[in-house]
């Protein structure tokens, strides 16, 4: 998701402290941003970034990174063949690291039942949830291409559902030329123009009352709500549309696979798993929709259409009277 940003964003290079790939599992960040020709540098070290002064120019030349001129430091440069081969290994070693990832979520099951047995406490939310349709937007794969579908056709204009981004999801929603209703997370990836869109903040704090999107709202000076709860992000927005009695929750980008889940660096997903479970008869997951309807018109089908629209008007020249009356009278006109 983060490569996929960096790609939009249109980046030159990508240094990484560490390794892109860890070998736990096949992360396609590094792939992507290859693939779109950006160089990866991998294994700089911290410290390189605090000695880089800001309006540096930095050029990459093979594993060496300079800046003004002047050797940096350097690294190691990833290609296409070595990052294929590293998530060939991935692949092979995930297996490995589904059994700890199950045995993580059944724990958090059976010890935090209270996910799905209370509701949360909400403040006043100024929208209305009931007998409403909800929009929460993610910031997950492919969620530009998703919610650009869900717009074209028709759904958001028809309907106009409460759009609810997740931290990164509202500016997703205005990419795409929509406002948020709502805006829920703890806004590290919140641009200032979506906390401008005049949207009601919540701020989502974890159990004991940390919440630590709070202290950069202060310091911008924003209003905001905090809603206290187990879970991602993402499940507090499903359960505050649930829970307010919406009439139906559709979600784009969300977080479902255990890839998605190492991504965000969690070792289980059992609060995701405990969420869809209370809202399920509601939910409708978007994920993969853009790719569903990925259409093209082609030539050949149009000039076909054409063709049937063509052929209509003539049986219906031939089979009506009062056409057949009028074409005749013209025929007759002209012939005169």
């Amino acid at each position: 998701m983060a490569a996929e940003g960096l790609i939009a964003a249109g980046v030159s290079a990508v240094f990484n402290a560490t390794q892109s790939l860890t070998g736990k599992y096949p992360a396609q960040g590094a792939l992507l941003l290859l693939r779109a020709g950006i160089p990866v540098i991998d294994e700089i070290g911290v410290s390189a970034f605090n000695r880089l002064r800001d309006g540096s120019v930095v050029s990459v030349e093979g594993n060496e990174i300079r800046a003004d001129g002047t050797a940096f430091c350097s690294g190691r440069r990833l290609d296409l063949s070595d990052i294929e081969i590293r998530l060939e290994e991935a692949r092979e070693a995930v297996s490995g690291q589904l059994g700890e990832f199950a045995t993580n979520t059944l724990q958090y099951l059976a010890n935090e039942p209270e996910l799905i047995t209370e509701d949360l406490e909400v403040p006043t939310v100024r929208t209305t949830f009931a007998q409403r349709q909800v929009l929460v937007v993610v910031r997950g794969i492919d969620y530009r291409e998703d919610l650009g579908t869900l717009k074209r056709s028709g759904y958001v204009s028809e309907m106009r559902p409460i759009l609810i981004g997740v931290d990164g999801g509202a500016d997703a929603l205005l990419e795409v030329g929509l406002k948020p209703d709502l805006i829920v997370g703890d806004f590290d990836s919140v641009s200032r123009e979506a906390l401008d869109s005049g949207a009601q903040l919540f701020v989502h704090a974890y159990p004991g009352g940390e919440a630590p999107g709070s202290s950069r709202l202060e310091r911008l000076g924003f209003h905001y709500d905090v809603v206290e709860g187990m879970g991602t992000s993402e499940d507090i927005a499903m359960r505050m549309a649930f829970e307010g009695s919406a009439e139906l929750i559709v979600l784009v980008g969300s977080h479902t696979s255990m890839a998605d889940f190492f991504d965000k660096g969690r070792r289980g997903m059992a609060s995701t798993f405990l969420t869809r479970m209370k809202v399920s008869s509601i939910l409708v997951d978007a994920k993969g929709v853009g790719r569903l309807y990925r259409t093209q018109v082609r030539k050949r089908d149009l000039a076909l259409l054409v063709l049937s629209a063509l052929f209509t008007l003539g049986v219906i020249a031939v089979v009506t009277e009062p056409v057949r009356l009028l074409l005749r009278t013209l025929w007759l006109n002209l012939g005169m």
